[in-house]
């Protein structure tokens, strides 16, 4: 089964069109998505969830216990001791961190990797099985993860100059109505320049699955790509970080207050907030895939479907990328 929409057409799609295109795609190949899910979407809610709980656990630990200290006189056995265990439940915490961050990168790049993979087929009308997004992923998944150590690094120097912006107008004015009044005005650049960063980062993920662009290269398409449907990305993305952060606030809440909960408000919270989680998380891998396919048609970057759905297949166990002159073929006219 092809998708109903040309590829001329998806140009057109806003907001609401890109919300209804994505849940049509769901609904319509809800079997091959309930897999992907299972495998994958399922074990990221998992664990992003858990890992809330059990840092708050930890967290909470530390702090009963150097309260405790506190109130313990220094250079006595039983102070010493207290130290140790405090020092030891950081490292806990921190290779807890550790161990999280890389089970949930390694679960999201797969994710992508399935759900991109498997919406590309769909749009070429080519027959997809759960089977055939298992015996590519692996391989399409380690493109990602270059462009993601590229996308991680841009993040991460610019949180550096813009720290030292955001913190020079209090360095220098202080905590005062002025300097305050400045670090607002810098704040606010700051948080569209990450979100569009963000957005950038999420259209290359999808442009490493699908052509042969990965990593910086891949940047740098996605930021060519992005061009005149800003505005529509942007308030996708608002709008999954919303709930996402809802989602969180939630749980979090559900946490604190646990023993002060209802049995079945205890119960009823974790699997309400692991519901809406794994949704949202399809839903918004399955959005930034169709915004891909809108930026192309946007851009009048013709895609050959036969072509692409060549590209998808796995030759002799490798993964072939679908080349950058096999993407845009031609350009229509509309």
């Amino acid at each position: 089964m092809m998708m109903d929409r040309e590829q001329e057409e998806l140009q057109f799609l806003g907001f609401f069109g890109i919300v209804k295109e994505s849940l049509k795609i769901i609904y319509s190949w809800r079997k091959i998505f309930a897999q992907i899910t299972l495998s994958f979407i399922f074990p990221l809610s998992f664990i992003f969830l858990a890992h809330i709980q059990i840092s708050q656990l930890l967290f909470a630990n530390i702090l009963n216990n150097e309260d405790t200290l506190n109130y313990t006189q220094a250079g006595t056995p039983g102070y010493d001791k207290l130290s140790d265990v405090i020092s030891s439940e950081w490292v806990a915490l921190w290779l807890f961190k550790a161990a999280y961050f890389t089970f949930f990168l390694i679960l999201s790049l797969l994710s992508t990797s399935a759900v991109v993979y498997t919406i590309a087929c769909i749009y070429t009308g080519k027959e997809i099985s759960f089977k055939k997004v298992i015996s590519v992923v692996p391989k399409v998944w380690k493109r990602l993860f270059v462009t993601f150590l590229w996308s991680f690094a841009i993040v991460f120097v610019y949180n550096i100059v813009s720290g030292m912006l955001l913190l020079l107008p209090v360095a220098v004015l202080g905590f005062g109505m002025l300097g305050i009044s400045v670090f607002v005005v810098v704040l606010v650049p700051y948080l569209a320049g990450l979100v569009y960063i963000s957005l950038v980062w999420q259209l290359a993920s999808v442009v490493s699955v699908l052509e042969d662009d990965y990593g910086i290269k891949a940047m740098k398409k996605s930021k060519a790509l992005i061009k005149g449907k800003t505005g529509v990305a942007v308030a996708m993305f608002l709008v999954l970080v919303v709930c996402f952060i809802g989602i969180q606030v939630v749980f979090e809440i559900g946490v604190l207050f646990y023993w002060s909960m209802s049995v079945e408000m205890r119960i009823g919270i974790p699997i309400l907030c692991f519901l809406i989680l794994f949704m949202v998380v399809l839903f918004g891998l399955v959005a930034q895939t169709v915004i891909y396919f809108v930026c192309k048609s946007y851009h009048h970057e013709n895609i050959d479907k036969s072509c692409l759905a060549d590209h998808r297949e796995v030759y002799l166990g490798e993964y072939v990328p679908l080349k950058a002159k096999d993407v845009q073929l031609e350009q229509f006219h509309v």
